[in-house]
């Protein structure tokens, strides 16, 4: 049999799931503008692929419609699978599609809410359920917890990963007594890495607790993006220097700069450019009303020539503590 490998996201997509928004605690006084945002990203990734959209019943579906529907949003690109979820965060709760030969299977990995939150039975149970409804094999590491925003892959052999994130013994811990080791083991089973960046710190604000989508992101086989905080004074600074001082001997690093610090009833937000969404119609990327809006898309741009580079208003949707990548998950064609 053989061995499965996780296509790069740039790689061609069949389609992309996201989960209909429905947990307005997610968004305290925020809410109602979530949809809306949904609403423009399914527009630009139905451009170029399918949407398998998550509602977990007729209420949340006849949602789902109604404002698709008042955002102009054709549902001819749009499948509405009855799959009941917690939270929208796909990327992390979803299926993680891997290649094994030209079989196209779901790496199952557990997922317990980023070792914080009680709700998550539901979302838990998202990839069996999905791996069910497409008919594809269902690879069993469930006794690992791992997240989709908890690791980038460049499609060739090479993962990045934080140690805050998986390897902390106190906070957030994800797999009691799992080393580096351990880690890198199941990253060569499940998902065909050879190679295993290790940065330290992911960003400020970051409720999962470092998650390298919100850090440092491939954007080719041996390019990486990673954030840069020009403010000594900001609690960024030093962390991301690191990262960087990790990075620049090893691949092509390119500085992506961090929007101003945002806050919001005294919290910082994990705001970060680093959070875009490659599908194939577009780069879908987080903007924030910051005059380093428009850097961060210059840059951008110039990395991927081959599709058009998008800003989408995330300035309320990043009060839910995410934004583009962590609500998306890609099925490679």
């Amino acid at each position: 049999m053989s061995a499965a490998s996780m296509p790069a996201e740039w790689e061609r997509h069949e389609a992309t799931w996201l989960s209909w928004p429905h947990n307005a605690r997610d968004w305290p006084g925020k809410f109602a503008a979530i949809p809306f945002v949904y609403a423009e990203i399914v527009r630009r990734v139905s451009a170029g692929e399918k949407v398998r959209l998550l509602v977990g019943d007729s209420t949340q579906e006849t949602a789902a419609r109604r404002v698709l529907k008042r955002a102009g949003v054709s549902l001819s690109g749009v499948e509405l699978l009855r799959v009941p979820t917690d939270r929208v965060w796909t990327r992390d709760s979803g299926p993680l599609f891997v290649r094994r030969g030209r079989e196209k299977c779901i790496a199952h990995f557990r997922f317990n809410a980023w070792a914080k939150y009680p709700d998550y039975k539901r979302d838990a149970r998202i990839p069996e359920r999905a791996a069910k409804l497409l008919g594809v094999p269902l690879l069993d590491a469930a006794s690992v917890v791992m997240e989709g925003g908890a690791i980038d892959v460049n499609g060739q052999g090479m993962l990045l990963a934080t140690e805050e994130c998986l390897l902390d013994a106190a906070v957030q811990v994800r797999n009691p007594g799992f080393s580096r080791a351990d880690y890198e083991r199941v990253f060569a089973q499940m998902l065909g890495v050879r190679e295993v960046v290790w940065l330290g710190r992911g960003i400020a604000g970051d409720d999962t607790h470092g998650h390298v989508d919100d850090l440092a992101r491939f954007v080719g086989p041996r390019t990486v993006v990673l954030c840069e905080e020009k403010n000594p004074a900001d609690e960024n600074y030093r962390p991301l220097n690191e990262n960087r001082e990790r990075l620049q001997n090893r691949l092509e690093v390119v500085p992506l700069p961090m929007p101003s610090p945002m806050v919001f009833n005294g919290q910082r937000l994990p705001a970060s450019y680093a959070n875009f969404y490659i599908c194939n119609a577009a780069v879908l990327v987080p903007v924030f009303d910051d005059p380093r809006d428009r850097i961060a898309l210059g840059i951008l741009a110039e990395l991927f020539r081959d599709r058009p580079v998008i800003g989408i208003g995330c300035r309320d949707f990043v009060w839910g503590l995410g934004t583009l990548h962590c609500c998306s998950q890609q099925e490679p064609a």
